[in-house]
């Protein structure tokens, strides 16, 4: 039913909104900020069965969002502004001589003003069996759950036809459904609109290297059927590829039949024609979003213009000044787990520009920069790597601080400048969804007294829409708040005003051994005396750990209170899967294993019935394992002679090498040897955030030392030592800390470096990241690790003397104390009752997780609307 409406007073004029999706919740928004909620009765019509949902993020579904947490509506907004929402009661007729909508329950309601935000639809082409059983769009929720059912019970491989934006999220989301996966794109490479040629080939090789399939430059010509099913595609190059489930995704056409029907002006191609005010032909009559063609002559599919004509329509109704004339098309997102972005000139259409490209085809990285005659920034192109985006978008249009080659080349290749949003305009661009300015974000710091990001997320917006501009927005309110004479509070978090570095030296000087001692003597004063926090107790967890044998605390991580510190996968040893079973992950050192621990592997997979793996790591996973079945499988992997990987905590995970001097006929050195020693050594090692590591047996670089925490490079003279590398979200080359090294100075430097960024890295901050933040970068860390510039030498290899010399393998401590096992359970007032959500299926003669679909959860009737 719709909110009662008395209580808000006497609202004469009705403004009907058709269509409640981003962008008609944005219009709602946009009224109330005006106050025009007060004044006007507001009825929205909605088709579907829920009210405006992210649709950006859709896909996370099958990460495990739920519904609500999708929702962009709060229902104490509907109650508190009086809106009238009806849901799935989309409207079928308007009648603009009476200015009445008919909704298809058969009411009718009269407007003085008219919002149009229907949106779009997806298209389908017009090939034969498109309507074949197993064929879907991607565009709502109800596709997603349909897709869900129909691929559990039916589908072992998948078909995506189209390979933009929304079909490589399709792609994703059909492999994470655990579906062999296909891309069907018509262009000659994907997301033709968003990326170039170099672009789409960093892309392609990415995506590929994923396992996925990918067909480019081939249309679909026919759905092939098997008893009326779908089983298979006929592409336009004349191959067929099997498939038992289709999901179309090129592309979305305007929804504005409802407009044509009562003969307002629409576009050739599409789109209700708006002029600069979003006004139709008809003059008590506004579209918004998808389904309106712009005074430009564009129809944006993206959310950021919607948001712009949602503000622009409000300013028209409260006879305020705005006008829509067009918007930036930049986009940052993640597909498939691969950072995409692209802005302002992308392709390069602009006359006499030249482009700055860096490409490196291993670590899947593309980067270009379109440079105008003037040394203006025009526009760009970033696949891999889109750290910079929030940075260079802002300077499209100016001449950069720096040389563009700088901004291309990724750290460790050449002196890469890193540009802060000091650097940019007051009157760039940040959040391009809601149209924000550094100037107004400056502006919420100075003049509305805003002390935190959410502060100013709330009071500007900026931020809250795809949320590639949280980061940036973040350096800009400290700098603002620095540089207006405010301490900016740079403690962990609101327990403790430290940092994590200096709460090491506290630790480690004091000999504190107890997280309760040290939150009740260095904690902030509000938090002395309580149960601290999940961001403080971890980090406090690990550097007792890391200290452990020098302080004189016990190291095993489940032992009395540090036990209550752990993250979830540290209180139970193992890494917890997305139906809550476990992993489990033998330490295989240096990637070398006998035919008899294979074996072993092979059995205890066999006897538990659990998924493996072979992984980039060198090692053999294992999945599937229930709580109550993980000492019952170390148990027999320990008698065996394995231990823990430590594939679960912030510490070293892997050693990889290739076969070195021994097999092969260019290596110069014992690659296999050193990495054993090395994983040896390092094993359960806390850190901030998990160490990788390789060595390479020459420069061939096999093992891909180069993009590891610590890599190691052979040499007819030695060893090599790389530090700093990320092969990651961010990748990042590492770069030479020092060259032709013995065996024993090799080991002495990487104890160096590996206890100067456990003393000195901020809370999961990964070795790449540590290395460009910290004051000096790469000079300051090769003077302190390998010249001793401050003294502290001696110490961090005693630091790390005392690790090596009290390692205890905590799987073994573990099956050895029946007090620690009795915390392998999954119902502590049922130890012996297993979870029976955790089930599997068949697949590919192994298992996969069975996943329940997913649950929309019940609403009050009058807010289960929808996205139009």
């Amino acid at each position: 039913m719709p909110t009662d409406t008395p209580r808000h007073g006497a609202r004469d004029h009705t403004i009907v909104l058709v269509g409640h999706g981003m962008v008609g919740q944005r219009f709602l928004e946009a009224l109330a900020a005006r106050g025009l909620t007060d004044t006007h009765r507001v009825v929205v019509l909605c088709e579907e069965p829920r009210p405006a949902y992210d649709r950006v993020q859709l896909t996370s579904y099958f990460a495990g969002r739920t519904p609500d947490e999708l929702s962009l509506t709060d229902p104490e907004f509907i109650e508190k502004h009086g809106i009238e929402l009806y849901v799935g009661d989309p409207a079928e007729t308007l009648d603009r001589d009476a200015r009445t909508v008919t909704a298809r329950s058969g009411q009718t309601f009269a407007y003085d003003t008219l919002v149009l935000a229907t949106g779009s639809f997806p298209f389908v082409p017009p090939v034969p069996g498109k309507d074949t059983t197993g064929c879907f769009v991607y565009r709502t929720i109800e596709d997603l759950l349909a897709i869900e059912e129909y691929a559990k019970t039916y589908a072992t491989t998948g078909a995506v036809v189209g390979g933009g934006l929304l079909g490589l999220e399709a792609a994703g989301a059909l492999r994470g459904l655990g579906l062999d996966t296909h891309v069907v794109e018509f262009a000659p490479r994907l997301m033709p609109v968003q990326v170039d040629e170099g672009g789409g080939a960093a892309l392609l090789r990415t995506i590929t290297g994923m396992g996925l399939t990918v067909h480019t430059g081939v249309g679909t010509q026919e759905i092939v059927s098997t008893e009326g099913a779908v089983s298979g595609m006929k592409l336009s190059d004349g191959s067929e590829l099997t498939t038992d489930l289709v999901v179309f995704s090129a592309g979305v056409r305007p929804r504005d039949q409802l407009a044509r029907d009562s003969g307002l002006s629409v576009g050739e191609r599409g789109g209700i024609i708006v002029d600069e005010q979003c006004r139709t032909s008809d003059p008590a009559v506004y579209a918004i979003g998808e389904c309106a063609q712009a005074s430009d002559g564009r129809v944006y599919g993206l959310v950021a213009p919607g948001y712009e004509m949602a503000e622009t329509v409000a300013a028209a109704i409260a006879t305020e000044e705005s006008s829509f004339t067009g918007a930036d098309l930049s986009t940052k997102l993640k597909l498939l787990g691969v950072d995409v972005a692209s802005f302002g000139d992308a392709h390069g259409a602009t006359p006499d520009c030249l482009d700055v490209v860096y490409s490196d085809s291993r670590s899947g990285t593309y980067k270009k920069l379109v440079i105008g005659s003037g040394g203006e920034l025009l526009g760009g192109v970033l696949v891999g790597d889109a750290e910079a985006y929030g940075v260079l978008r802002p300077m499209t249009g100016s001449v950069p601080p720096v040389s563009p080659e700088q901004l291309v080349l990724p750290a460790g290749a050449g002196g890469p400048v890193a540009l802060g949003p000091s650097s940019l305009p007051d009157s760039a661009v940040i959040c391009s969804c809601h149209n924000v300015t550094k100037g107004s974000i400056r502006g919420a710091v100075t003049e509305h007294s805003c002390t935190t990001v959410p502060e100013v997320k709330k009071c500007t917006k900026a931020g809250t829409g795809c949320g590639s501009c949280v980061k940036v927005l973040g350096q800009l309110v400290n700098d603002e708040l620095e540089a207006s004479g405010v301490e900016v509070d740079k403690g962990l978090c609101g327990c403790f005003a430290q940092t994590r570095q200096e709460l090491y030296e506290i630790v480690h000087t004091l000999g504190i051994t107890s997280y309760r001692r040290l939150l009740d003597s260095h904690g902030r004063e509000s938090a002395r005396g309580t149960e601290g926090c999940e961001t403080c107790k971890p980090t406090v967890g690990s550097i007792i750990a890391s200290l452990a044998p020098t302080i004189g605390a016990d190291g095993y991580v489940l032992e009395g209170e540090q036990a209550s510190l752990q993250d979830t996968n540290d209180h139970f040893l193992a890494n917890l899967q997305k139906n809550g079973s476990y992993s489990v992950v033998p330490r295989i050192p240096g990637g070398e294993i006998t035919p008899d621990k294979l074996i072993v592997i092979g059995e205890v997979a066999r006897d538990f019935g659990l998924y493996t793996k072979i992984t980039g790591g060198q090692r053999i996973d294992m999945f599937g394992a229930r709580v109550e079945q993980l000492p019952l499988i170390w148990t027999r992997l320990v008698d065996a002679g394995f231990e823990s990987g430590h594939a679960y905590g912030k510490s070293l995970r892997t050693v990889k090498s290739c076969v070195g001097q021994t097999w092969c006929r260019y290596g110069v050195q014992d690659s296999v040897r050193m990495a054993i020693d090395l994983e040896l050594r390092y094993r359960g090692l806390r850190s901030p955030h998990k160490l990788k590591s390789a060595v390479s047996g020459c420069a061939r670089e096999c093992a891909e030392a180069q993009s590891k925490d610590f890599g190691v490079i052979a040499t007819s003279s030695g060893w090599n030592l790389y530090v700093g590398g990320n092969g990651g979200a961010t990748p990042r080359h590492a770069d030479l800390l020092a060259q032709d090294l013995s065996d024993a100075e090799l080991v002495r430097l990487i104890d160096r470096f590996l206890m100067f960024y456990i003393r000195t890295a901020d809370r999961l901050e990964r070795t790449s990241t540590w290395l460009e933040r910290i004051e000096g970068g790469l000079d300051h860390v090769r003077d302190v690790v390998v010249h001793d510039s401050l003294g502290l030498c001696d110490e961090l290899e005693a630091l790390m003397a005392d690790h090596v010399a009290h390692y205890r393998d905590e799987w073994s401590e573990t099956i050895n104390d029946p007090e620690r096992l009795a915390r392998f359970v999954s119902f502590v007032n049922a130890p012996d009752v297993p979870d029976p959500t955790v089930s599997f299926v068949p697949e590919r003669d192994q298992i996969k997780p069975d996943l329940p679909l997913l649950s929309i959860g019940s609403r009050p009737r009058d807010l289960e609307g929808a996205a139009s």
